[in-house]
């Protein structure tokens, strides 16, 4: 399957049973409740997908089981966040084996590698497979920056290097791309809470976090704001916010997973050394979801626009 890289692609959770192994059953009632709501693509082992808990087997467990229930219906993405370039190139290997169809990658894990070194690792592992990639950019978190001079060799060079989740909060950063690259790079916004602004910006498409709970108010949101429906689009996002500032935190798995529960798609359950929140960490963020479920939307037939 080939891959437009544009609309909402969901960074969906991983779910464990009290048992602290996958909720296969949780996570097929989450990933139809996506479908369901119009996403464009589903990326597992992210962040939010509690990806460094996981072990190698499970990873391989997820990609076969998601390529299952979406039964060609949008792309599986794999997410690739390895310490060495072999891990990172054994890592995409498998992804292909077990049916994904595209890779989100990030630069080296805790080496905080030059970007001559960060170059030749993208470089390598692009070149290892023909899946399509989408580099995730984000300097914030991970300390490490793709620059667009860092860019222009890899597109030159990596063919199935396509698109970029661009997260390093700078928004001017989607025009430099544009006016560099055209269309030749697909930028999907990975911050949730500056989602609009990016879209209104020229952005192809949403990596979400808070989708895992609201998939049909974050697909509205950006298929109103496609169509120039600026007003709707917004008037959601405004009464979204405060759920997708939940997302722009060290606990975002935790956040996100109460969420899902008061969504009813989820469960709270988190892999160690993770805790579920307790006292008024817990309380504030439960504050926070109870007042946008008081105050969702009704939206409109946003689906056949």
């Amino acid at each position: 399957m080939s891959i437009e890289w544009k609309g909402v692609m969901p960074a969906v959770t991983t779910k464990f049973t009290d048992n602290d192994t996958l909720d296969l059953v949780n996570f097929e009632v989450n990933i139809k409740a996506q479908l369901n709501a119009g996403v464009n693509g589903i990326i597992l082992g992210g962040t939010l997908g509690e990806a460094s808990t996981l072990a190698d087997e499970e990873k391989r467990v997820l990609v076969r089981k998601a390529v299952e229930i979406v039964d060609g219906a949008v792309p599986i993405i794999m997410n690739v966040a390895e310490q060495t370039t072999t891990a990172a190139i054994d890592a995409a290997r498998k992804a292909k084996e077990d049916g994904a169809a595209g890779l989100m990658m990030l630069p080296p894990m805790r080496y905080k590698s030059d970007d001559r070194e960060t170059t030749v690792y993208f470089k390598k592992v692009a070149n290892s497979t023909s899946l399509p990639i989408m580099v995730y950019n984000n300097p914030v978190d991970y300390g490490i920056e793709v620059t667009l001079d860092m860019f222009e060799e890899l597109l030159r060079d990596c063919p199935n290097i396509q698109a970029v989740k661009e997260s390093t909060r700078d928004l001017s950063n989607i025009t430099r791309i544009k006016n560099r690259f055209g269309d030749r790079l697909a930028i999907l916004s990975g911050v949730d809470t500056l989602a609009l602004e990016s879209i209104f910006m020229g952005a192809d498409g949403w990596v979400s976090g808070l989708v895992c709970a609201f998939p049909e108010e974050t697909v509205a949101i950006f298929k109103l704001a496609k169509v120039g429906r600026n007003d709707e689009a917004l008037a959601i996002y405004r009464w979204f916010l405060p759920l997708l500032e939940l997302d722009i935190n060290t606990k975002l798995v935790q956040n996100i997973k109460l969420a899902e529960v008061a969504t009813g798609i989820g469960t709270e359950n988190v892999r160690e050394p993770r805790l579920p929140l307790i006292g008024e960490e817990r309380e504030h963020v439960l504050s926070v979801i109870e007042e946008g479920m008081r105050t969702r939307p009704t939206l409109s037939n946003y689906k056949n626009l």
